[in-house]
């Protein structure tokens, strides 16, 4: 029996043990998730400058969610486009700011960024940052460049993590903010790591890679479930000089912009007859961009950038966005999505 199959018997002796909502193998708590990146860790080290972690989040529950998504995690620590510091002071506020400034850009509907996966590596999160948020359901995204190293994450994650403490494993093999074509591995990644998870694993799909291909793939290699969409490639220029607003050129497009994008995603994955469940992602804010979703033939939702970004003099009004995202949470805690 392989490690796939013997997780699987595992989750389903233990499926009465906690409420919430089954997307195949996987435990959520509800149908509304937080995506990759927008809350770090999901704790931070500083209080007052929590780089990772969204100023909104303070005013928001993140245990009632359904799961808290990572950020990207890697084999070893990464740079990235950013920093992996995450304890700054008051007085560092604006080398910080001038680093945002090369790596967040808010673009007309949306937020423009290239952050380059920055993060404290496997070990490190294991060690100093994932016990503490054990109150949360988790969903871990990691991420690599070889099959080699999805192995090792999956590897390393197995022997911290007992099976069931955790909702699911998030492949990153979509992100275009690390300039590395992952057509050429995905398959490999798919077929090899997959099967050595003693949890489930879920798929993170680009809107600029063949999606409905890659689903397949992920259908027949034992994922669990699909998270639609990542980010849009974009570009923005100073009309000045012509440079690119980045320090990385290219960048991931977020928020309102790509809903209709995330949208059509989801709703030909389900005119392909791709059955896996789709967790759906892409400008949602209020209950009715939650509601299209589910209609389009999402099984879950997940709040980024469009909830959790504001300009910076907006994040003065952040209890009144935490109020927004609770409400948001008690909604979909009691709504049941239409019948497919």
């Amino acid at each position: 029996m392989s490690l796939a199959q013997e997780r699987n018997l595992r989750l389903v002796r233990d499926d009465s043990a906690e409420p919430g909502v089954r997307l195949g193998d996987i435990r959520l708590r509800n149908r509304l998730v937080t995506s990759s990146s927008l809350l770090g860790y999901g704790v931070a080290n500083a209080k007052v400058m929590a780089y990772g972690m969204s100023p909104i989040s303070n005013f928001v529950p993140l245990e009632r969610f359904g799961a808290v998504t990572t950020r990207t995690v890697t084999v070893e620590p990464r740079e990235g486009h950013f920093t992996t510091k995450d304890d700054w002071e008051l007085r560092e506020l604006p080398g910080l700011l001038k680093r945002y400034g090369q790596a967040l850009r808010q673009v007309d509907g949306g937020w423009l960024n290239a952050f380059g996966w920055c993060n404290v590596g496997i070990d490190a999160y294991l060690r100093d940052y994932y016990p503490r948020t054990r109150a949360q359901n988790t969903i871990m995204s990691v991420g690599g460049f070889s099959t080699e190293e999805f192995v090792t994450l999956v590897d390393k994650v197995n022997a911290a993590v007992p099976v069931g403490e955790i909702a699911a494993l998030e492949f990153n093999v979509s992100c275009h903010n690390v300039n590395f074509d992952f057509n050429k591995i995905i398959e490999s990644v798919l077929a090899e790591a997959v099967p050595r998870s003693n949890h489930p694993v879920i798929l993170k799909l680009s809107p600029d890679y063949d999606y409905i291909g890659h689903a397949r793939l992920a259908a027949k290699h034992g994922v669990s479930a699909l998270t639609a969409i990542n980010t849009v490639k974009g570009l923005r220029l100073d009309p000045e000089t012509g440079t690119p607003l980045l320090k990385n050129g290219f960048g991931g497009l977020s928020g309102r912009a790509i809903k209709p994008i995330g949208l059509r995603v989801v709703k030909e994955l389900r005119d392909a007859d791709v059955t896996l469940p789709i967790i759906a992602t892409g400008g949602i804010r209020s209950f009715d961009d939650c509601r299209e979703y589910f209609w389009a033939g999402a099984d879950a939702v997940s709040l980024g950038s469009a909830s959790w970004f504001a300009s910076y003099p907006g994040y003065a009004l952040s209890p009144i966005y935490g109020a927004r995202i609770r409400n948001l949470l008690r909604r979909i805690e009691n709504y049941t999505p239409p019948a497919r």
